[in-house]
């Protein structure tokens, strides 16, 4: 790239179960909010008006008619800023902020809101030929194109990753969360909307594990040990370098978008992760922190075994991830990235610092960014 871009502000919602707290809310209204907050820290740190040039947005299941664009136009920046929505599924919040990475380091200066929002809550019901349906379909005829539960268990299968093994995983996503909600590491970053101020799933799902029924005839998969389906929206600012001086933020170093088998779509944050950083000429031995996605207990053992990563290393998810935070999809890989901001920017930790974010994506794709503290 041309220019080196950097985050200098991020700020997520409070993320809730489809139908619960923020379930009145449609896309625009969870994501505008958000932007609003990212778009004064970054001018509180810069001390100054950040003038945008564009809102780029993840969105899975919205209402269509660029839910980005009509975001800029609730937050108020302008009927010449600009909208974008991106559909990379579950890593599409992430995505997003590649996409913005990109037109900034092709050399347009201007700022970029980049993030993503989901309402599983308001998600309008699809129908073919007069009969609803619950997805698209993630691959054409002649592919396998497995519901995103199937696949999680035909992973688990596969590897051979116990049930065991997945309550436990899923018990230590809570306790994280939970451990950092009790602290306030997420009072920063979050943006209250409704009187909502917390996530609502953190510790609800632990001491059920044991108990509960695998969700398919012959599977090992639970309700807890799947993410709920959540609404949510996150969003940074994204500025070129020159134009930031000496603040502290997350500068892209590397980024990866890699195509998997659609049979095992769990898998791909794994190569994603690996091609990211060799294309920075790095290695995961050099990374303080990790934040990808947990679509699935399983799914992401999946990926941390293919990353020779232990599934308690402590950099991985260390305020607990989406297991006990929620997924609202196209917001969950920009949930990420508002999560490594807080861990290394809001942390305090030294420049030079890496970390990376990371989504697995339904059809068969990854998408990873290499991040590193500035300032």
């Amino acid at each position: 790239m041309s220019d080196e871009v950097v985050i200098v502000a991020a700020r997520r919602s409070p993320v809730t179960t489809r139908g619960r707290a923020l379930a009145a809310l449609r896309v625009e209204q969870l994501a505008a909010p958000v932007v609003r907050a990212a778009v004064a820290d970054a001018e509180a740190v810069l001390g100054g008006t950040v003038p945008v040039a564009d809102v780029v947005l993840g969105n899975c299941m919205g209402p269509g008619g660029n839910p980005a664009r009509v975001t800029a136009l609730a937050a108020g920046l302008g009927a010449e800023v600009t909208g974008a929505t991106v559909d990379r599924q579950c890593g599409s919040g992430l995505a997003a902020i590649l996409d913005a990475t990109a037109a900034i380091g092709a050399g347009d200066g201007r700022a970029r809101i980049a993030g993503g929002v989901e309402s599983a809550s308001t998600a309008p019901v699809r129908t073919l030929d007069g009969m609803p349906y619950d997805r698209a379909p993630f691959a054409p005829e002649g592919w396998p194109d497995p519901d995103m539960l199937r696949a999680a268990d035909d992973l688990a299968a596969r590897d051979g990753i116990a049930r065991p093994r997945q309550d436990a995983h899923a018990a230590r996503s809570h306790r994280r969360a939970r451990a950092a909600r009790d602290a306030g590491r997420f009072t920063a970053e979050l943006v209250p909307l409704g009187g909502v101020t917390a996530d609502d799933a953190v510790g609800r799902a632990e001491p059920l594990l044991p108990r509960l029924v695998p969700t398919l005839p012959g599977g090992s998969v639970t309700a807890g040990t799947a993410t709920r389906i959540s609404d949510g929206a996150a969003a940074v600012v994204l500025l070129p370098a020159r134009a930031v001086g000496s603040a502290r933020g997350l500068a892209v170093r590397g980024h990866a978008v890699v195509g998997c088998d659609p049979a095992l779509p769990g898998i791909g944050a794994a190569p994603a992760v690996r091609a990211a950083l060799d294309r920075a000429g790095a290695d995961t031995r050099d990374i303080a922190a990790f934040e990808i996605v947990e679509a699935f207990a399983a799914q992401s053992l999946a990926v941390l075994d293919r990353l020779g990563l232990a599934e308690d290393d402590p950099r991985v998810c260390a305020d607990g991830g989406a297991l006990a935070l929620g997924h609202p999809w196209g917001a969950s890989g920009a949930v990420a990235v508002v999560r490594l901001f807080s861990r290394l920017v809001r942390g305090g930790a030294p420049a030079g610092t890496l970390g990376v974010a990371a989504a697995s994506v339904g059809g068969g794709m990854g998408v990873a960014a290499l991040l590193e503290v500035v300032g």
